[in-house]
């Protein structure tokens, strides 16, 4: 006994994380429930900086990256030292970590409402936030491996084995989808373009769901769930062949948020393929989970704890059968560009992450402040109130979703579209989205209760900052190196243990973290590889051209405000949206755009082939008043573009990085941009006049830059009738 050791494990980290994750997600869901309000009430979009396509990528940002993101260190931080039994590596880097990373996140907050976004969603913070990510991200890789090598413990339990599969791969996902080239300090642009950057986005994007919201979520389900109801994990066996298939099929299946668009078949095939085959380790992992209470239901009913984190895991098995559903041809051929998509990814995100989030804050809490929770009575009312607020979030939007797809796609007998105004479409689920509020609402109130439960119990305890523990010594650790320590029985009668092949693994974290970079890259570059370097995979179309100068510049500012986040621009080759919108879009016509625009939301029309369809007035009264050229228009204004100069110091350098990458700008064609700019922002002025629009000084403005943008779009090829 004389190896035992004495240490302490540092509440101080877990705390800092968990309050963090509670007041960034009363911030995230605030600005979500104000983006519903304004889909409601188009009135509420308040000045430049608050209209709907600005906050939308705060909302997501901040309930993935700050909410989800902090509740995952605090998870991480508070399980890693007791399955390891140590101490975090370094105290220092910890904290270095914790400031880091919200950082991040007040730079996110003040960039986005600012307009300065990469439009890649998931991805959109500019690049020296992406640096800053990546600076933090291995200081906490540092910090977790560092612990790794200096644990107690021989087994890696199968919690960690998750935690490292999501290091890695962030790392990865982020590295690559932050190639780029720096214009500004706030501007860049990817070095993929058009079908390789949407294929890219969407294997990045996809899996930022997969290995931030689920495999580390996944990890922190096996570490607590079983302390929480004082049972074993049902399953060793079930729990290896759901970690390695989980990672190994996870990251093939992005392709399928691209059916039917310009990607080449065999790449949305394989999406397909593998989000199908994705429905067996997911359900795995959740039976797991659910089967581990196996004698403790009974305690279900009265304990809040287990209630947040059974419905968080029938949640997680709801959205992992609903996304390979939605992965198939035939439902996608609905689904896509709908609200049903923002139903599923909700389901997943407040049901899943966080009802998870809530359940181990209310099981920490009490612990590192040595006391029983303040209110049971209170956390179960935000059970309740939670619960109902994700059914009135989700049911209705699922039903606003369908109503799109079928009026979207509907003919007269005379073989006309039904529904060939599309604002029509949208005033028929205005109540749904009314609906989507009150859901919102109610578990934005869930939330203050739950952070007023845990402040309450905080202040009736005693906060314990280094919590006493022991364990054997290091001599152990270098036993399980060898292939771990037998039992005293085994050791007497002089037998070699028996062990499971897969403890080879778990006792050799590098093997772990090298096993798992190989199974979770081999998707990304059977997919990606051939579409970069394979010629014939993009086929060019010789009328398409790079944008011109103002063209350029009118795209910038469509990325800064947003418009991604509510139209597309990709028509699908389907009878309804070649009738509504004109010739499906060809992979060829996007060789150009860097980022690609392709959307995943229709909140208003597709706008591929929208250049020439209207004269230049026509855009310029719908950015002054949507509802003078579309009655009834949800659509946010934009005065302030026929108000801001327009800033083109910038167009010369992006013209040279655009030629680095690719894009056939002639020679030295960047001393002429400015002029070239000019003279086309002149000749839309003149349009503007001629057309009855008497605005002084209109072409120095950015209105003329996004009528440039707007007309230009699909416009590179003719399409004979």
């Amino acid at each position: 006994m004389s190896n035992i050791q004495q240490f302490k494990y540092d509440n101080k980290i877990t705390r800092a994380f968990g309050a963090a994750s509670f007041i960034w997600g009363l911030v995230g869901m605030l600005v979500g429930l104000i983006m519903a309000l304004q889909l409601v009430y188009p009135t509420l979009n308040l000045g430049h900086w608050f209209t709907f396509g600005r906050l939308r990528p705060l909302h997501t940002n901040a309930v993935i990256f700050a909410f989800v993101g902090n509740g995952i260190f605090m998870g991480v931080y508070y399980s890693l030292q007791r399955l390891l039994k140590a101490r975090m590596w370094s105290d220092k880097l910890s904290w270095i970590h914790f400031w880091g990373w919200q950082l991040v996140i007040l730079c996110a907050a003040y960039t986005l409402p600012m307009g300065l976004t990469t439009s890649s969603e998931y991805g959109e913070l500019i690049w020296p936030i992406d640096v800053l990510i990546t600076l933090v991200w291995v200081i906490f890789g540092v910090n977790m491996f560092g612990t790794i090598l200096v644990r107690r413990e021989s087994h890696l339990y199968v919690a960690i084995w998750f935690y490292i599969a999501t290091w890695v791969t962030v790392a990865v996902l982020h590295i690559v989808r932050s190639l780029e080239i720096p214009v500004s300090w706030t501007e860049s642009y990817p070095i993929f373009a058009g079908v390789q950057d949407g294929l890219v986005q969407w294997w990045y994007g996809h899996n930022a769901v997969a290995f931030f919201l689920t495999t580390p979520y996944l990890g922190m389900m096996y570490y607590f769930l079983p302390k929480a109801a004082n049972r074993p994990v049902f399953s060793y066996k079930l729990s290896i062949i759901h970690f390695w298939a989980l990672i190994f099929i996870y990251i093939w299946a992005g392709p399928h948020h691209l059916l039917y668009t310009s990607l080449p078949d065999w790449v949305q095939s394989l999406g397909t393929v593998f989000s199908i085959m994705l429905i067996a380790p997911s359900w795995g992992g959740m039976l797991n989970g659910l089967l581990t209470l196996r004698g403790a239901w009974d305690r279900v009913a009265n304990d809040p704890v287990l209630k947040f984190m059974v419905v968080a895991v029938i949640a997680y098995g709801m959205a992992t059968f609903e996304g390979p559903m939605l992965s198939i041809k035939s439902v996608n051929a609905i689904s896509h560009f709908t609200d049903w998509t923002i139903a599923h990814v909700h389901v997943g995100a407040l049901g899943w992450n966080g009802f998870l989030t809530f359940g181990v804050l209310y099981w920490v809490w009490p612990r590192m402040y040595r006391t029983e929770l303040y209110s049971k009575q209170l956390a179960n009312i935000h059970f309740w109130v939670g619960t109902l607020g994700i059914i009135f979030y989700a049911v209705p939007l699922y039903f606003a979703g369908w109503t799109q797809a079928l009026m979207w796609k509907e003919f007269t007998p005379e073989g006309t579209l039904a529904w060939g105004n599309f604002l029509d479409t949208v005033k028929q689920i205005i109540p749904m989205y009314a609906l989507r509020v009150v859901g919102g609402s109610l578990f934005f109130v869930g939330t203050i209760l739950g952070v007023y439960n845990l402040y309450k119990t905080g202040k009736q305890g005693q906060f314990m900052a280094d919590e006493n523990a022991e364990a054997p010594g290091l001599p152990a650790v270098a036993l399980a190196e060898a292939g771990g320590s037998p039992s005293s029985a085994e050791a007497t009668a002089g037998k070699a243990p028996k062990q499971h092949w897969h403890r080879w693994i778990e006792g050799r974290p590098l093997q772990m973290l090298l096993l798992s970079t190989i199974v979770i890259a081999i998707g990304g570059i059977v997919q990606i590889i051939p579409m970069v370097f394979i010629e014939s995979q993009v086929p060019k179309i010789s009328t398409v051209k790079p944008y011109t100068p103002l063209e350029l510049a009118g795209r910038d500012i469509y990325i800064k405000e947003g418009c991604v986040g509510c139209h597309s621009q990709m028509i699908r080759p389907f009878r309804d949206e070649t009738e509504r919108y004109g010739e499906f879009s060809k992979s060829g016509e996007y060789i150009y755009d860097r980022p690609f625009l392709w959307g995943s939301k229709r909140t208003g029309p597709d706008l591929w082939r929208v250049g020439g369809k209207y004269p230049d007035s026509w855009h310029y009264n719908h950015m002054l008043d949507p509802t003078i050229m579309s009655p009834g228009s949800i659509m946010p204004a934009y005065p302030h573009l026929l108000e801001q100069p327009l800033d083109l110091r910038d167009l010369p350098a992006k013209i040279s990085a655009l030629r680095k990458l690719g894009t056939p700008y002639p020679k030295d064609f960047e001393k002429y941009a400015l002029e070239n700019a000019k003279e086309q922002a002149n000749k839309i002025a003149k349009n503007l006049a001629e057309q009855g629009v008497k605005d002084q000084g209109i072409a120095d403005k950015e209105i003329v830059a996004i009528i440039a943008y707007l007309q230009r779009l699909g416009t590179d090829i003719k399409i004979g009738k």
